[in-house]
């Protein structure tokens, strides 16, 4: 139970999220409070909290009178109005001075918005992404503050402090100035609906082209996250291959209805990439595809109509199948976060954040939801050159993609020819194959651009932009 009257740190907003990391620092020797307009959640603060220094309130202003000076906020609400809300309540009680942070998964325009307004009032203000789910919140995330400066060095040592950590190094830093923290939580939750679209894509590819059942699912993901696929959303998708309600029979998975939900933010990283012409094809189909998922009677009934009664099997050895799926999908992996990274490279340029990409691949490989033993190998690539234009450019990179290329290659084809819709996958090859083209069909489009709409082109190995009067040129040969 707190012994203090002043406490060190704030929360706005008492959810899983907010109430975790506030035990979190708690932990760590640091009086906290928190404030919530929800009874209950202040209840379960206090309860979850007697034996360290935090106290929950549901008044905002003896919430706010609690807090040491200059005082220290954080908000953990949903992202929107919601924010806007709790600024335009807490901005009057607040001294100039006075620190707060945007802990929540809110747009970079609106961070970026948001910085200029407190600004002008002398409040600090910046935003900070926290991944890692309730786990993380309480036992260690990982953290992306950007924006004001100062104000990320007086929070450091509490964030340092509670941070998952990875061979001793804690999993945050700050990121740069303006929105760039929100910006790197979005790109990494970009990541995220690819990986986890893939790993969807490869259940599938198990159940109906393999024909396994839950059980040897189970085992495959279970050692794939043993070897060189080891990540979080690996392990966590294996043990929910073991889970059962009780008294039941089955596996719970197998009673989920097939309509995936979204908060935002993967659309989000597929609008942004294609404002910043920084293609992300695998997240833009993973985006695509929890959309369609959401279309369930519709699906259903196209199901009948176009049933063929065929079985939907993968042709060839069952074990060479398994081996080159275990190869499609590193190198599916290694596509995704080659195509977030890129976006955080053509980011820091159009923002100017100048981005660390090795500092940001090496927080990620602890407390956050898509840390994977290949952020390893993004760090080391980054490292060795930070002026690295693309992760596929990299030599170690490109030596595991072209060794599991050929995997994906298979996969892709068998998938295919069975009737087993793999659109990530045959996204990640595409992307790959455009990529390593030194020249692409493009000429036609701009062939045709100009045709149509006299838009001009280019020439090889000639100065200037060139227009052409095709109709012209078509009459004089039919003349």
């Amino acid at each position: 139970m707190s012994t203090t009257d002043k406490y060190a740190f704030g929360m706005i907003g008492l959810g899983v999220m907010g109430r975790s990391l506030l035990l979190n620092m708690a932990d760590h020797g640091y009086a906290v409070a928190g404030h919530d307009k929800d009874a209950g959640k202040v209840d379960s603060l206090n309860q979850e909290g007697d034996k360290v220094a935090v106290k929950g309130f549901l008044d905002v202003n003896e919430f706010i009178q609690s807090l040491t000076t200059p005082r220290a906020i954080m908000m953990l609400v949903p992202a929107g109005k919601p924010v806007d809300s709790v600024i335009a309540e807490l901005s009057p009680l607040l001294d100039k001075g006075d620190i707060l942070i945007d802990g929540g998964n809110s747009h970079f325009t609106d961070t970026n918005r948001r910085v200029e307004e407190l600004e002008a009032k002398g409040l600090h203000f910046f935003g900070m992404g926290v991944s890692g789910g309730e786990e993380g919140a309480r036992r260690g995330p990982s953290m992306m503050p950007g924006g004001d400066k100062d104000a990320y060095a007086v929070m450091k040592p509490i964030f340092e402090a509670i941070a998952a950590k990875v061979d001793g190094a804690p999993c945050v830093t700050y990121i740069g100035p303006g929105a760039s923290g929100h910006f790197v939580k979005m790109v990494h939750n970009g990541i995220e609906y690819g990986i986890m679209q893939l790993l969807a894509e490869t259940y599938e590819i198990l159940k109906k082209g393999l024909g396994l059942d839950n059980d040897a699912i189970q085992k495959v993901f279970a050692e794939w996250n043993a070897g060189r696929l080891q990540s979080f959303l690996m392990e966590i998708t294996a043990e929910i291959f073991t889970y059962k309600d009780k008294d039941s029979d089955h596996l719970l998975l197998d009673d989920i209805k097939d309509e995936a939900r979204a908060k935002g933010t993967g659309k989000w990283t597929s609008q942004v990439a294609m404002d910043l012409q920084a293609p992300s094809p695998v997240i833009d189909t993973a985006v695509a595809m929890r959309d369609l998922s959401k279309y369930k009677e519709m699906r259903e009934k196209a199901a009948e109509k176009y049933s063929t009664g065929e079985q939907l099997h993968l042709n060839g050895d069952k074990e060479e199948l398994l081996a080159a799926l275990e190869q499609a999908f590193y190198f599916n992996m290694i596509i995704t976060y080659a195509q977030g990274m890129f976006l955080l490279t053509n980011a820091s340029i159009e923002y100017k954040y100048d981005l660390k990409l090795a500092e940001i691949a090496k927080i990620w490989r602890g407390g956050c939801i898509i840390r994977s033993l290949f952020l390893n190998d993004i760090y080391n690539a980054y490292q060795a050159d930070d002026k690295l234009a693309h992760l596929l450019l990299d030599d170690g990179v490109q030596k595991l993609v072209t060794e599991a290329l050929p995997g994906a290659r298979t996969i892709v084809s068998a998938a295919t020819a069975a009737g087993i819709a793999a659109p990530a996958y045959a996204a990640a090859l595409s992307y790959f194959d455009a990529f390593r083209s030194a020249r692409m069909p493009s000429n036609l489009t701009q062939a045709q651009r100009d045709f149509f709409g006299s838009h001009t082109y280019e020439l090889i190995g000639k100065e200037g932009v060139f227009h052409t009067q095709w109709v012209i040129n078509k009459l004089a040969e039919e003349n």
